[in-house]
């Protein structure tokens, strides 16, 4: 008999050969009802493996939040997708078709791009597949076989080729269709119930330009079709909220032909990002930040000392002046570094925090710009910390608190995640296992529950990322801390210790917005536009409902703009009800409609974005109220 020890840290016995499908029968019919894979002692496996020894098994369903079990969905679905595609296109050449975070796509070499008619040939053969409920079967062959197998496949030939000789390599068979793949998959088509093809688009070849541009669908699969349609309200939501539309009728910002991946802020979008800089600064002031500026080009020697060109010169624009090479900066901490080697640093000075608003430019694909999310040039909201090492676990603390401060203002809730040493890092195992402990620890005594992410860490160092979490439950990687000891090496940076000798200091480098562009981008989808007070570009307009008010109105703009108030008048020659819904397209939290009464009164009527008509007050009782909200940041 077998041991097998579950998720829950019980254990059953099972017979030798047993599957993970007979396994989750003994625990529950239900649980084998919804299984879609299995992790044996962390390897993914299909229901359909059968145990040969002691293990520690975790079953998957598409229901968890863990990925793993709707990867195996998915991953099924693709491969209903391909052999709909070869259905409808019987020469068509097939290249790989991967689960992705939401759905999956399959890639494929068709004569021309798939039209919307043919996108719906292709979803109603994948619902004819789904409901022939075809045994799903696994099986493997010698590289010679397989090439032999896949012989009319271009592509499939290629991967296969690359495989080490001696390799059993695996098939999945469904009816006529075999592809090849390494699993897990369902145990037959009809498991998979609620299907829609969402997109389709070019795609080269292994991502790569000098490829073969293929044809890629993306496409969705659900156990239930009421859990497909709130995916796609869901989308439909998105699409509504996208920071490009919002960004355009807002009038916020614009991408103009002329700089690809290089945004404009107009007047509204600057009044925005003026805002967030302006809170940036006074609360770091508040937590002990010094504000530097450093230059945008900087000598190629500079890069090369700081180990990015040999780690990120693809994504670096160069220049040359006067003869010699430049590099646009892509990051801003060697010039950070440089701010601190201008003086002599004694240890009663440390630490040290200098934030920087930089310019940075980074060379990305053009198939991958993305309005404000994926551009060539953005300010990072950068800090660098030069501390002790003693001071390292205090520090990272203050950071932690710092973000979680901002973030808190802004309505998100953040999860963390530590990435540790990459393959291409820098430094000795020393410090990098000293530097990986000290994250930890931090994290362990502020409580803080995180993800660990082997090898993604910074080639200098370890960090904590801090992903939020947007109103649709969206996650946006922003804030990092990074623990570095090998730029201060490299810049031979010191400070004069308490024995009057020179000392190492330790460096964190760290964002909390990240990109000011993306996180504005953030911001937009997450509000939908409608801004709270504080942050609006325009906060109070008012609504003359005729010319004989129109001195008026601008008597009250002025009172407002005296404290500080955001306001427009509306005086054009149209209806009080085409203004105000004018306004509330505009997402103007305030709408202060002014007539006869009013100039007599001397009042307002207030109506809100968010409660309509609250009635007639004061400009003063207003402005009062108004700029408690702002002060609050409500």
């Amino acid at each position: 008999m077998l041991k097998v020890t579950l998720k829950d840290n019980s254990s059953i016995e099972v017979e030798k050969g047993t599957s993970i499908l007979e396994v989750a029968k003994k625990i529950s019919e239900g649980l084998a009802r919804n299984a879609t894979c299995g992790e044996v002692n962390g390897e993914v496996k299909d229901l359909r493996y059968e145990l040969q020894g002691d293990c520690d098994l975790v079953i998957h369903t598409f229901q968890e939040e863990d990925l793993e079990g709707k990867k195996a969905y998915w991953h099924t679905t693709s491969h209903i997708m391909a052999q709909a595609v070869k259905r409808v296109f019987p020469d068509v050449k097939f290249a790989i078709g991967p689960s992705i975070d939401n759905g999956f796509y399959y890639d494929f070499d068709v004569e021309t791009p798939f039209t919307d008619e043919d996108k719906e040939k292709i979803e109603e053969e994948m619902k004819k597949i789904i409901k022939e409920d075809i045994e799903i079967e696994r099986f493997s062959l010698p590289k010679k076989e397989a090439l032999e197998l896949m012989k009319d496949q271009p592509y499939k030939i290629e991967l296969i080729e690359e495989l080490p000789e001696g390799e059993e390599i695996s098939f999945y068979k469904q009816g006529d269709f075999t592809d090849l793949c390494a699993g897990p998959h369902l145990l037959s088509t009809g498991k998979v119930k609620a299907v829609k093809i969402l997109s389709s688009s070019g795609a080269y070849w292994r991502g790569s330009e000098k490829n073969k541009m293929l044809q890629r669908i993306y496409a969705i699969s659900f156990p239930k079709a009421s859990q497909l349609q709130e995916y796609l309200d869901y989308l439909e939501e998105t699409k509504q909220r996208d920071h490009r539309k919002i960004g355009k009728e807002l009038e916020l910002f614009m991408i103009a032909p002329e700089g690809p991946g290089f945004p404009f802020f107009l007047p509204k979008g600057m009044v925005l990002r003026n805002v967030l800089e302006d809170f940036w600064r006074k609360i770091h002031i508040k937590n002990g930040y010094q504000e530097i500026k450093t230059p945008m080009i900087l000598n190629e020697e500079l890069w090369h000392r700081s180990g990015h060109w040999d780690h990120y010169k693809e994504n670096m624009y160069t220049t040359k002046i006067d003869d010699v090479d430049f590099g646009v900066k892509p990051m801003n901490c060697p010039g950070g570094m440089l701010v601190y080697k201008n003086t002599v640093h004694s240890y009663r000075e440390l630490p040290i925090r200098a934030g920087e608003l930089g310019l940075v430019h980074r060379h990305e694909k053009s198939g991958e710009l993305n309005g404000l999310f994926r551009v060539r040039c953005f300010t990072q909201d950068d800090a660098h910390i030069f501390c002790m090492p003693s001071q390292i676990e205090s520090e990272i603390a203050g950071v932690i608190k710092l973000v979680n401060e901002i973030y808190s203002i802004f309505g998100f809730e953040y999860k963390v995640e530590l990435s540790t040493r990459p393959d291409n890092s820098m430094g000795s195992d020393e410090q990098w296992e000293l530097a990986e402990g000290a994250l930890k620890k931090v994290l362990k005594d502020l409580d803080i529950d995180y993800e660990l992410n082997e090898g993604d860490g910074a080639f200098y160092g370890p960090k904590i990322d801090f992903h939020i979490k947007d109103c649709l439950g969206r996650s946006w990687q922003c804030g990092t801390v990074q623990l570095d000891f090998q730029m201060p090496e490299r810049f031979d940076l010191t400070y004069i210790g308490e024995d009057g000798e020179k000392h190492r200091p330790v460096m964190l480098h760290r964002v909390i917005f990240g990109s000011i562009e993306r996180f504005i981008g953030i911001l937009i989808e997450h509000y939908a536009g409608a801004f709270p007070v504080w942050l609006s570009p325009v906060q109070v307009k008012i609504l003359p409902i005729t010319d004989n008010q129109h001195e008026y109105a601008y008597k009250v703009r002025e009172m407002l703009e005296e404290k500080g108030i955001r306001v427009e008048v509306d005086d054009r020659n149209e209806k009080t009800g085409y203004k105000i819904r004018e306004a509330q397209l505009q997402k103007v939290p305030y709408m202060l409609i002014v007539g006869e009464k009013e100039v007599e009164e001397n009042t307002i009527s207030i109506r809100s974005r968010e409660e309509g008509d609250i009635g007639t007050k004061a400009v003063e009782e207003f402005a009062k109220e108004i700029l408690e909200k702002i002060k609050n940041k409500k």
